[in-house]
């Protein structure tokens, strides 16, 4: 009888080994747990490099449903959908510890709601409070907006906005990666708690329309520069942030929803994302959406008279090297005055 041969290819050479079936086979399960382990140290590395990278990047918040939260990333646009109060919550790569975690909440008024003078009509103001984890750090940021607008044509208008940015950054020594306790102005919170506060100034502009809207904003004018309590990190980037929509009634049943958003940050790559939503019968809407390069998402919602409600399941792409963990993301509004909530 013939033993059975399997042929081992080394680096730079041929040779035979006479290896039993099941001896062999416990060669390639090995071979394959060591590829599984050496794979989760590499997802865990790059969980540590993208919360260190947080630490002065000052963790670039994603949020699938940008095109709901206007407001908040142009101050030209505050009260643009009426008078409302929003919330949302993200939780980003459910189920991994320590993986990044939104919380969102704003209230806008637009005092054309309100009657009385039509100057006054023309001004709105809001405000943002927005709590972000990742990693060893929680970050809040709270932003009093104002907008003021002219009417440029029957329909469109020009919008012009700014806002007041306080934002407090905690920092928990304990939950330091290996990475960060190692640098040189980390280290020294080791084991501790750090607090950092910083006031800083966002401005923008838009053009409005019904059916459209362009706008562009800068957060971080000041670039941090007026900030108090222990600094640990240098002064934060401008970040420039261009948005737009369209939306268009193809039938009475139907509407469809386009949003774009490209965001710039001297310290980051550029972030370009994207969505479609189809409207039908003004109650309910699906789509999907896309970050370049980083994920994808699908996108549902309803809307109940004053009520909107929006959820989304985010996956991360192969290439972007990201957790493979899914993102939910949840967004319920609610219109103050005015007709029934509509959406973008």
């Amino acid at each position: 009888m013939q033993s059975t041969k399997y042929q081992v290819q080394s680096r730079g050479s041929h040779s035979d080994l006479s290896l039993a079936p099941k001896q062999s086979w416990h060669l390639v399960f090995g071979t394959w747990y060591d590829k599984k382990i050496k794979m989760k140290k590499l997802l865990l590395l790059s969980l540590g490099i993208l919360l260190s990278v947080g630490t002065f990047a000052q963790s670039r918040k994603y949020m699938s449903q940008f095109s709901h939260l206007q407001g908040y990333l142009n101050p030209a646009l505050t009260a643009y959908e009426g008078s409302m109060v929003k919330g949302l919550v993200r939780n980003q790569w459910a189920g991994w510890e320590g993986a990044p975690k939104m919380n969102f909440v704003s209230a806008e008024l637009d005092f054309a709601n309100l009657g009385g003078n039509s100057d006054l009509g023309k001004n709105a103001i809001g405000v943002n409070l927005l709590s972000d984890e990742y990693g060893a750090f929680k970050e809040t940021e709270l932003i009093l907006s104002y907008a003021t607008r002219i009417q440029v044509s029957e329909k469109a208008g020009l919008r012009m906005g700014a806002g007041l940015n306080i934002n407090s950054i905690r920092l928990d020594g304990t939950r330091l990666t290996t990475e960060q306790a190692n640098d040189p102005t980390l280290a020294q919170y080791v084991g501790g708690f750090a607090d950092m506060n910083v006031l800083d100034l966002n401005i923008g502009m838009s053009v409005t329309h019904p059916n459209y809207y362009v706008s562009y904003g800068v957060h971080n004018v000041n670039q941090g520069s007026i900030s108090s309590g222990d600094v640990f990190m240098d002064k934060k980037p401008r970040v420039g942030i261009a948005q737009a929509g369209y939306r268009n009634r193809f039938s009475e049943n139907m509407t469809v929803i386009g949003n774009g958003m490209w965001r710039s940050q001297s310290d980051l790559p550029a972030n370009v994302e994207f969505n479609l939503k189809f409207l039908f019968k003004d109650k309910f809407w699906v789509g999907g959406g896309h970050r370049v390069d980083y994920a994808n998402n699908a996108q549902l919602g309803v809307l109940l008279g004053k009520v909107r409600f929006g959820y989304v399941y985010e996956w991360p792409m192969l290439q972007s090297y990201l957790l493979p963990n899914p993102t939910h993301e949840f967004l319920l509004s609610f219109r103050l005055f005015g007709g029934d909530a509509e959406i973008w």
